[in-house]
Order: structure tokens, then sequence, then C-alpha cells
């Protein structure tokens, strides 16, 4: 069996601009860890690394395949410049002009159908190559594929490794409290990373085998990305779910965080002592939590003692356009119950931040030293004075989840745990995609390289974003989705309504009387908030105003079978739209029964652009035509057509899709 590098893990004492880091240590949380995991040791090849970088030295220790025999010379590609996209603003104090929602998704009409004026590729872009081999000394710039491509580092490829840490500790999470920061670990995306750490924090649990007293426990979101919670259910976990606003997880009142863990039923197991949560652009439900519920829920953490898993790919994803529009917007369907106006003033010094959600950010925080950084609603890191905290990041969103490629940031202890499983499992993420991910974020260093070949492209050498290019690509990305979002909201928000046109015969005495006193009844068929952040709308569907709605609430799960009906009404002709159904995203049977039939997720991120309007416009189409179907016979024609002639409306095509399993 081929051997792998172990990595030092990389210890500091000091800031990086040389003053002493007086911040105190974080908090010894081994007594979490599982019993596999407190027994892991350091790779037995550990010893012998330290002799492999002599100069001259004859190499017969390593297992490792002649990196001359790799089929591949090069690796290279076209790559998009940073400033591709246009940003969207900062504050959210005032909404965008209307004619600013479709801006830059350059639509036009023509016979009827919008379509792009030119394709979203082939815009600004630059030409990146990843050498076969480079001599250059130093591992954080080295990037080729002899290094990429054979057995690696558990912690990362070095270059990319580094450029991670130190965006990760000096502009993602420059305030972290406690000494040197968080550390990172490289993951096969979010996904991996939640396996290692259900590991490392959780011991398997069978009710054949074990007392109901070691049962562990999840506390989770009421509305969850379940592959999450359907991780955990294996290993016999109880899952707690949270009760939530709009905003997201709450702290406080009945079923909230405190309610919980203050009266949890030992009889059921122990009370969780780890937490699964999405806070930015939360999914399904699109919140983003605020500065200040977040310190109420850390507190309470801080309190039970409960580890933070904070799985956050939408983090960048963050619409201050919506805290302005969403101030006057407390919808009859919202679960808020005040409106966020009071956090829409804006701030009397005009140097102060605003964050996403309108709050001031506290004026004694370091800068990330990028404006769009600063304006960002922070991680639980930035308030995590225990060291509790282990937050998920990936590429998934930012560049494209073929990378599975992605990272773990946590206090140093508790990376070097996830470190020693990824030992025996990973490895490493791949040695091509986190080569052409360093070499587009670092550019090359030529003087290394051994060969070079000329390259037939026209376009000019890419010499790498950097870190402000990194953020700038990112700022980007946050206004394209911004601005889809926007126009995705604007045509739901026109098209709430179903109107019902009457008369008061009372008065009207002739035809023309009749017109004159006719009315018009307003009655909305669903609502949502602009979502803060994500790419996720949460459509709440107002099932007690459709005609038949008593008829199943007497039936035992009729209210299911009707939220059911309408989901196939959907797919079919006109409407031809496919959505997710809130029930997926509930943890648990009870919550599916109760409430998740109530609501449905709509993705405007992955759709075209010049679908996005039209698919807009024939999802409200029909939710409206549902609201007028009287009959029972016709609810059941649906149910039983649930999946019969569906491949026959596949290969008919035209199916708008809003929706991605993710």
């Amino acid at each position: 069996m081929a051997t792998q590098s172990p990595p030092v893990m990389p210890q500091f004492t000091d800031s990086s601009d040389g003053a002493v880091d007086s911040r105190p240590p974080p908090k010894d949380l081994s007594h979490h860890l599982s019993r596999a995991t407190k027994s892991r040791a350091a790779s037995s090849m550990k010893a012998f690394y330290k002799y492999f970088a002599i100069p001259g030295i004859g190499q017969l220790a390593g297992g490792l395949p002649n990196n001359y025999y790799f089929p591949f010379d090069t690796l290279e590609a076209k790559v998009a410049e940073p400033e591709r996209w246009k940003p969207t603003p900062n504050e959210p104090i005032d909404p965008p002009p209307a004619h600013e929602l479709l801006s830059a998704l350059s639509v036009s009409e023509k016979d009827g159908k919008a379509k792009p004026t030119s394709s979203p590729l082939n815009q600004p872009q630059s030409q990146i190559a990843v050498p076969h081999t480079s001599h250059q000394p130093n591992p954080i710039r080295k990037i080729d594929l002899s290094s990429a491509l054979q057995y690696g580092t558990a912690q990362g490829y070095p270059p990319l490794y580094y450029f991670i840490r130190q965006f990760t500790q000096d502009h993602l999470h420059p305030n972290c409290p406690y000494k040197a920061g968080p550390e990172v670990i490289l993951t096969c995306g979010n996904t991996d990373g939640f396996s290692k750490v259900l590991t490392a924090f959780t011991n398997e649990w069978s009710e054949e085998k074990d007392w109901v007293r070691d049962r562990e426990g999840l506390l989770c979101e009421e509305f969850a990305y379940m592959n999450a919670v359907q991780a955990a259910k294996p290993r016999g976990m109880n899952v707690a779910p949270v009760k939530m606003d709009d905003e997201g997880m709450l702290a406080t009142g009945k079923g909230g965080l405190k309610d919980v863990l203050e009266n949890w039923d030992f009889k059921t197991g122990r009370r969780p002592h780890l937490m699964y949560t999405v806070t930015m652009g939360q999914n399904p439900t699109s919140g983003v939590l605020s500065l200040a519920r977040r310190r109420e829920i850390y507190a309470l953490c801080s309190k039970y003692d409960v580890i933070i898993v904070e799985d956050d790919p939408y983090w960048y994803l963050q619409f201050p356009s919506s805290t302005a529009l969403n101030a006057d917007r407390v919808g009859p369907l919202s679960r808020s119950s005040t409106s966020p106006k009071a956090a829409m003033s804006p701030p009397a010094d005009a140097s102060v931040t605003l964050l996403t959600t309108g709050e001031p950010r506290p004026a004694s925080w370091k800068s990330s030293g990028f404006p769009f950084l600063d304006s960002l609603v922070p991680s639980f890191i930035s308030i995590d004075t225990d060291g509790r905290v282990i937050r998920l990041d990936t590429f998934s969103k930012t560049v494209a989840p073929g990378c599975r490629l992605g990272w773990i940031s946590a206090q140093p202890d508790i990376v070097e745990r996830i470190l020693r499983i990824t030992e025996t499992s990973t490895q490493q993420p791949s040695g091509f995609v986190q080569s052409i991910i360093a070499e587009t974020l670092l550019g090359p260093d030529h003087s290394g390289i051994e060969t070079t070949k000329k390259s037939s492209s026209a376009l000019p050498d890419g010499a790498g974003w950097k870190m402000p290019g990194w953020v700038r690509w990112l700022e980007g990305l946050r206004g394209n989705y911004e601005r889809r979002m926007q126009t995705m909201c604007s045509i739901l928000d026109d098209n709430k309504y179903l109107l019902k046109t009457g008369r008061r015969n009372s008065i009207a005495t002739d035809e023309v009387d009749a017109d004159e006193w006719s009315v018009v009844t307003k009655t909305p068929v669903y609502d949502f908030i602009f979502p803060v952040g994500g790419m996720f709308i949460w459509l709440n569907i107002n099932f007690p105003a459709h005609p038949l709605y008593k008829t199943y609430a007497a039936q035992p799960g009729g209210l299911a079978r009707l939220s059911r009906a309408m989901w196939i009404f959907w797919t079919q002709k006109p409407y031809l739209v496919l959505v997710s159904p809130g029930t997926i995203f509930s943890p648990t049977a009870e919550i599916a029964a109760s409430d998740g039939w109530k609501y449905f997720r709509l993705c405007f991120a992955a759709i075209n652009e010049g679908e996005l309007a039209p698919t807009s416009h024939r999802l409200a189409e029909g939710v409206q035509g549902f609201f007028k179907v009287k009959k029972v016979e016709d609810i059941e024609k649906l149910l039983e057509e649930d999946g019969v002639a569906l491949e026959e409306r596949i290969e008919d095509g035209g199916l708008g899709r809003l929706v991605g399993f993710c």
C-alpha cells in the first residue's frame, strides 16, 4: 500500500504583522472525541519524511510511482478574468430601482421568448497551464503535475493550502477571538467534511447492543439540508430539530434552542453535544442568521457544551437589497413576529459599515481588507471564544460542484484529529483539481519550470487571480445571483394574489350599475420573503384558501396529498415546472406531516438566464390554476397519475427546473 506524507501542523504564536498574539487559547474539547478518534496515531512513516529533503539522497523509502510515467505532460485551461461579472452594492439601505433588476440578465425579447443576447462564455479570459515539472524549491510556490499527481499531504496541496489558510485567517475570519486563529485542512467538499466531523465526534449507537443513555444526538434546524441529517441517522443518532423563523434557528421561545437543551428528555439518550447548521442562505429557507442571534445561540452552546458545525456553502451570497425590501414585508404567512424595519435606519456615523442584515459591524473589529467581505454577516468563528466552532467551506458554489474540493476551519487540535482521519480515508482531494485551482488563484512560477511549450492560444497567459482577484470573483458572483433572485422574486410578488370579481346586487339596478359596483377580492395564494442569502426561495402556499382545503383537512394525511397534487400539477402542461417539496427538508416524519407539506423550495441559481423569467411566470400561473380546481375527482386523478407517463413527458422536454438537490 502506498504511503502518504503526513503534514506537520504549523504552530504560530504571533500574528502576521509581527505583534504578539495575546488572545487566549481555545478550550480543550477532546472529551467530545469519539473512541476511535481519540485512539488514532500519526502515520508510522512520519519519521522518514524529514530525510526526504536531504540533497542527493536516494529515496527508496516511499512507495511512490515515477512521476515521468504519468500520462499527462501539462494541464491547460481557459479561465475567466475575476472581473467577469458586475457586483451589486454592499449597503442594505435602499431597494434597487426596478429598472436595475434585469441589468445583468442581458436578455432581449424576440418572438415572445426571452433569449440571451450573448453567451456567458468567451468573455474576458486568460490561458493557464500547469507544467509537468517545476524546480521551484519552495513547496508553497511549486505548482506542477509531478507534485500534484503524486501521493500528497492529507492537509492539502501546499500552495493551495497556504492560500486558503491565509484567506481564512486574515480575510474571512480576521476577528477570531482565540490564539493563532483557526487552522484549516482541505476536504473533498462539505459532504466529506461533515462525514469526517461525525466520525471525529460521535460514536455509533445500536438499539440492539447499546444502552439508551449512551445514544448521542444532533441538533439541526426545523427544516434542514437532509444529506447531512441522513448521514447522522445511520450512526444511530437522535435528530433534534430546533424551531426557526425567517432569519433561521431560534435561540429562545417554545421549541427554540434553549427550550430544547433545557428540557431535554434523557430517557431518549444523551443531551446533544453536536449542532449542524447552515446559517447563511439557510438551505432550504434562505435566511441569514444575524450577528445578534448568533451571540444568543453561541452563549447557549457554550453553556451546554455543544460543538457548532457551521456548513456555509453560500456565505458570500448575502443580498443587501432583500434586507431593504423585506423591511416592509411581513406577509400573512410570514413566520417572523416583527418587522426588521428597525434595523434599516442609516447609521449616524458614515464610517460605520452595515452588515447585510442592517446591523452595524462592531467598530472594534479588524477589517478584512476588503469592503465586500466587511459587509457580510460573519461566521460563528468571529465570536468563538471557546474554539467550539467547526466551519465547512467549499468550492462547489464558488467554482464548480464537480471539483469536490473544500476545507474545514477549526481550532488546531480539532483539525489535527480530522487530519488523522483523512490520512486513512480520502488521503487528499484530487491532485488535478487542486493544481488547476492553485494555478488559477496563484498563477505560474515561470522561473521554476523545466520546459515550456508555447501555447497556440492567442489568449494572454494567466498571472493568477491572487487574493484581490479571488474576492472580486466572489463579489461578481454575488451580483449575478442577487439580480437573478430579484428578477424571480419580483415576478412571484406580482402574481401572488388570486383575483375574484363580484357584484353588489342589492345596489345594482341595471347592467351599467352592476359594472360600476362590481368588486374585486384579493386572496394571497402564497407568500415568501426575498431571500437574504443563498440560492433558494422558500414558498409558503396558502392552502387554507384552496376551495378543497376543508375536504382534505378532514382526511388523515389529506393535506399532504393536496400538496402532492399541486406538485404534480406544476409538472404538467402548460406549466412544466419542477420544484422541491418541503417534506424532503423535514428532519422528522412529524415535521413533514405537520408543516413540511406547506412549503416548496425554488432554486433560482441553475436555470439558464433566458428561461428564468418565463419559468417564474409559469410557476406563478400554476399556483393560480391549481387554486381554481374545485372537484375532488380532479385532485384524485392527479394523484393517480403520479409517475405515470413520466418518461413520455421527459422525452417531450420543456420542463423548467427550479430545483437542485443540494
